[in-house]
């Protein structure tokens, strides 16, 4: 049963006079439990009137609908005496008021329930039904809007009462000796043996002691989870059975996703969050939140009204200015925030302060972050790198101490924007990893090339005036092939996501050594293992932040698909049971050599000569000659070496891409190896190892790694 959005409710008007709202002091947006009312808030400057709705506990049926007192500088806010039913747990959503005018940029429609932007817990999930489109499906050109109302299904925000401020302490490494770990919060632990079945897949699971002793022996600093704020997956995707199993789909900031929470009738997402990040911090971890901020999971004009859609469309997203019914999408996934607006600044950066100061987090990955800094006068919305928001994270005494990382590219004109992120960013670098697979899989890469990526990428950071830390170095991210299907596939293999294998990289610079996918052939499985150790390798002992991507270590596939977004399967969980456990084993070896050499925690640039601030870099061939100018960029020889001399140790590093093994004339000292990439087996360990001669012989698509000795040794 369908109603018109002008009815009115059944509910008494006793009991609506009752609950009158008081006008609100608007400080902060969403609804905040006081000692006496409920403080809610609303940003919706273009809106004629705003209506609280009232729901019963399980969300089904509302109860009491009030009209908001008048809004103050665009916010709309009220207070709501605490009393019977009133007080934390009370369900509510919005219904705002205004013109239907696609047109102009408005699509207000009272009939559809919205979610509060700020909610900070969500009940019910989206079904991806058409009931929930603000325009009436029948019209072809969208322009009329829908009069089913849709309160019985729609997303509902929660009043909660604030968590106890966290009492663990902020782990804050040195930038130096910082390795940031990627993982999603449900296939790192959804087929882990140690972790019981109920909590495997859940925040409790990455909690469990078994966990974190992983993370703690790998030896990395950084736990970046992939986006857990509350999402809603699209019709599309629900329509073949699937998720959008990333998260990248967000339709609640504030809100920790409750597909991630335990089960049964104790279970609460927020307060399970906040004992992982304890229990991660606990470890000596931090905690970085890959967040979605440039859009929303209410895609295109032809997308559902949610949320921001029907509250005020007009001020949260780029509109196109010479067609206000549709939206700028420098995301490919049909909207733009619009950060341009102060109410929309506001409304993120609260957002992020929650995670910081109720949930403990320690920092935040940004999606394609280029959006964050669109705006201003130009049409293209063009970047810029002194925006309000990027200023404003600068400034604020909550967040401006937090580790902030950009990925740097959006797909809009001018969205390429590597170096471009203020001081103190750190931004994930994708030349890095491109110029690691051309030199190590395919030769193609220039020796001047490789240096200048091993070297921290000076080229752009430094040019700046940035640090070598500004750097994430990565081989593989959740984005593209993992690290064993890089080596295994030279074709992407997407078709369980239904696009016809049209969706992901086809340019993945990857390849599968004689055979696509699968092999028992052992020259084949030998050669992938040594690629995967010398890129591992040679990420871990580069200048910059190295980032590695969670199974890699293990050697996990997931069958060559390289966009497994929509996933929630075993093609994407780690199959900790069959897991490489050599690679591994090599993995703690390079770290830990990484963790325990100063000269490999520069949080200087290298330098050309011996200083104090950095190491000092040297340069040679393979035949113990200095690097000239000509030499870097030799199309036919590429081997080369680097000597790394600070802090009163000596690293020596053997890079041997040919086809064929190298012959390497090594520089005077003494010399012991640590760390061959040749040989699965991870010994020498970091304390000892065979002395090496005069000259060595490094096999094909090695590195070597030694240590300078005293001979009294």
């Amino acid at each position: 049963m369908h109603r018109d959005a002008a009815g009115d409710m059944t509910t008494s008007a006793a009991l609506s006079g009752a609950l009158a709202l008081q006008q609100g002091d608007g400080t902060l947006l969403g609804a905040q439990l006081g000692r006496s009312a409920i403080q809610f808030a609303l940003a919706a400057p273009h809106a004629t009137a705003v209506d609280l709705c009232l729901f019963d506990a399980a969300g089904q049926r509302e109860t009491l609908r009030l009209r908001m007192p008048e809004p103050q500088n665009g916010v709309w806010s009220g207070a709501l005496p605490l009393g019977p039913g009133i007080g934390a747990g009370l369900v509510y959503g919005w219904r705002v008021h205004g013109p239907w005018a696609p047109h102009e940029g408005h699509r207000f429609n009272p009939a559809k329930l919205l979610l509060d932007p700020a909610a900070r817990a969500v009940l019910g999930r989206y079904t991806g039904d058409d009931l929930h489109l603000g325009h009436d499906p029948r019209s072809p050109a969208g322009d009329l809007p829908d009069l089913r109302d849709n309160a019985v299904t729609a997303l509902k925000a929660r009043v909660v009462a604030d968590l106890p401020q966290p009492s663990a302490p902020w782990p804050r490494p040195d930038p130096a000796r910082r390795v940031i770990y990627e993982l999603h919060i449900k296939g790192f632990t959804a087929l882990h043996p140690e972790v019981p079945p109920s909590q495997r897949g859940r925040y409790a699971g990455l909690a469990h002691p078994a966990v974190l002793a992983h993370l703690q022996s790998l030896g990395v600093t950084t736990v970046c989870l992939m986006p857990v704020a509350h999402r809603a997956d699209e019709a599309r995707l629900q329509a073949l059975g699937m998720s959008n199993y990333w998260g990248y789909s967000p339709v609640a900031w504030s809100a920790p996703e409750t597909r991630y929470a335990s089960e049964g009738p104790d279970s609460d997402a927020r307060s399970e969050f906040r004992a992982m990040v304890d229990a991660l911090h606990g470890g000596g971890l931090e905690v970085v939140l890959d967040v979605v901020y440039n859009h929303t999971a209410e895609l295109d004009e032809w997308g559902p009204t949610l949320s921001l859609r029907g509250i005020d469309n007009a001020l949260y997203y780029h509109l196109l200015p010479h067609k206000r019914s549709g939206y700028a999408n420098w995301t490919g996934c049909g909207n733009c925030i619009n950060f341009d607006q102060p109410l929309v600044r506001r409304t993120v950066l609260e957002s992020l302060r929650r995670w910081v100061v109720e949930f403990g987090v320690d920092g935040f990955r940004f999606d394609l972050a280029p959006v964050l800094a669109r705006g201003g006068d130009d049409v293209q919305g063009r970047f810029q790198p002194d925006a309000p928001l990027l200023q404003a994270i600068a400034s604020d005494p909550v967040l401006g101490q937090r580790l902030m990382i950009a990925e740097p590219w959006d797909i809009g004109a001018g969205g390429y924007q590597l170096g471009a992120f203020p001081q103190g960013w750190l931004e994930w670098n994708d030349r890095y990893r491109d110029t690691q697979r051309r030199f190590w899989l395919h030769r193609q890469c220039s020796r001047g090339a490789f240096a200048n990526r091993l070297a921290g990428s000076s080229d752009v950071f430094g040019r700046v005036g940035r640090g070598p830390h500004s750097s994430v170095n990565f081989i593989t991210a959740h984005d593209g092939f993992t690290l064993r299907d890089l080596v295994s596939y030279a074709q992407r293999h997407n078709q369980a996501n239904g696009e016809d294998n049209r969706d992901g990289h086809a340019d993945n610079l990857s390849t599968n050594n004689g055979v696509e996918g699968e092999t028992d052939a052992p020259s084949v499985l030998d050669q992938r293992a040594s690629q995967q150790r010398v890129l591992l390798a040679t990420l871990v002992l580069s200048l910059g932040t190295p980032m590695l991507l969670a199974g890699d270590e293990f050697g996990h596939s997931q069958g060559g698909n390289n966009n497994a977004y929509c996933q929630d399967n075993p093609t994407t969980w780690i199959n900790w049971a069959r897991a490489d456990r050599g690679l591994c084993a090599f993995v703690k070896t390079a770290l830990a050599l990484r963790q325990g050499l100063a000269v490999l925690q520069a949080s200087h640039w290298w330098q050309t000569g011996a200083s104090d601030q950095g190491p000092e870099a040297l340069w040679w061939s393979a035949d113990g000659q200095p690097m000239s100018a000509p030499a870097w960029d030799e199309p036919h020889s590429q081997a080369l070496s680097l000597r790394l001399q600070g802090a009163g140790q000596g690293v020596l590093l053997l890079f041997n891409p040919e086809p064929y093994p190298v012959r390497f004339t090594l520089p005077p000292g003494s010399w012991r190896l640590r760390l061959n990439t040749a040989v699965a087996d991870p010994s020498p360990p970091a304390t000892a190892g065979p002395w090496l001669g005069p000259t060595e012989d490094v096999a094909s698509g090695a590195l070597w790694m030694a240590v300078a000795v005293p001979m009294a040794e």
